[in-house]
């Protein structure tokens, strides 16, 4: 089939009109009958888009109307991952190829349209007109006896230059229930350009004594024996020491460490190192709360009066010390007063 091939692609060039170029490129152009798809320059020579995004509009713009293109639904249907063809997806929209916006059903429900346009530079353009406008009225010339040859007839007036179309929407997979949902990019995906966190640094210990370090170190040198891919470097060890002493210094076991380390890895672990910074930094405990923290709060006490039985009546009243109650004590100034 090979041989074949390269049998009719000679033929073909050897009929070529013209010189050929001595070098560069040779274009054998061959027009289409059927199954093809239009794509202009601007789309395919475009110096703003990468080479992945072209390919994925030309992809897009030979599928049929109403067929789904979002992430996922391209996923399955080519072979590059998820994140290539969101970064395609934002660079379309970017240029105006592309263009995803929320819209409210007649039934209440957000739902993401997506409309691709093969030429968006053509909706820039003013809108002609489709007909001429009218020419003045002239009255009708008097007829003269001498018959005159017939006037030609005039040309019909040019149809206007066809506007690009405008795709109908196409809704994607997602339906939102909320209004307010972000509309610009796709899920979980970041911008190429946008800044990025920064690292959260390694803990580090109050004080790294020598045991400290002595123990750390012996902790990571230690971890290939139970899980071989964590066969660390000397220079790595000593960088990853002051963590584990952080660890160490708030009483956490060193089986503890090694298993919170060493736990469920990659299958293709090529950087240990760095999944162990990152799990260092990411999972360590806090300090283990002291005596005084554990104990539970005391309430503060409540000084009960107690009851006393009155000395004139004997009725109970509330007093720190035995006694007359208050009508007592009152009747008994009054008696005292009056003698």
């Amino acid at each position: 089939m090979d041989t074949q091939q390269s049998t009719a692609l000679l033929r073909a060039l050897a009929d070529l009109p013209g010189p050929l170029p001595a070098r560069g490129v040779i274009q054998i152009v061959i027009p289409h009958t059927d199954r093809f798809t239009v794509v202009g320059n601007h789309l395919a020579q475009h110096a703003g888009l990468s080479t992945v995004a072209v390919g994925f509009a030309v992809r897009i713009q030979s599928l049929p109307q109403g067929t789904e293109i979002g992430i996922k639904a391209l996923a399955a249907r080519f072979r590059e991952g998820e994140k290539l063809i969101a970064t395609a997806l934002r660079e379309l929209e970017a240029h105006g190829y592309l263009r995803r916006a929320r819209t409210r059903l007649p039934n209440g429900r957000i739902v993401t349209r997506t409309v691709f346009c093969n030429q968006p530079t053509a909706l820039l353009r003013p809108r002609v007109a489709a007909q001429r406008p009218a020419e003045p009225q002239t009255p009708p010339p008097v007829q003269d006896p001498t018959p005159e040859p017939p006037e030609p007839e005039r040309p019909a007036p040019e149809p206007a230059a066809p506007q690009a179309p405008v795709l109908p929407d196409v809704q994607q997979e997602h339906e939102h229930e909320h209004e307010h949902a972000p509309q610009d990019h796709a899920p979980f995906v970041p911008h190429p350009t946008a800044p990025k966190p920064p690292r959260p640094l390694l803990p580090q210990p109050r004080e790294l004594t020598a045991e400290l370090y002595r123990a750390a170190t012996a902790l990571l040198s230690d971890l290939r024996r139970h899980a071989p891919q964590f066969t660390l470097p000397e220079n790595d060890i000593r960088q990853l020491a002051p963590a584990v002493a952080a660890w160490l210094e708030r009483d956490a076991h060193p089986d503890t460490i090694r298993h919170a380390l060493t736990i469920d890895p990659p299958k293709l672990l090529r950087h240990p190192a760095k999944l162990l910074k990152h799990r260092l930094t990411v999972l360590l405990p806090p300090p283990l709360p002291g005596a005084d923290d554990l104990t539970a709060p005391t309430r503060p006490r409540v000084v009960v009066t107690p009851f006393q039985t009155c000395d004139g009546c004997e009725r109970a009243f509330r007093s720190p010390t035995p006694g007359r109650c208050r009508d007592c004590r009152a009747e008994h100034g009054h008696t005292q007063a009056a003698a």
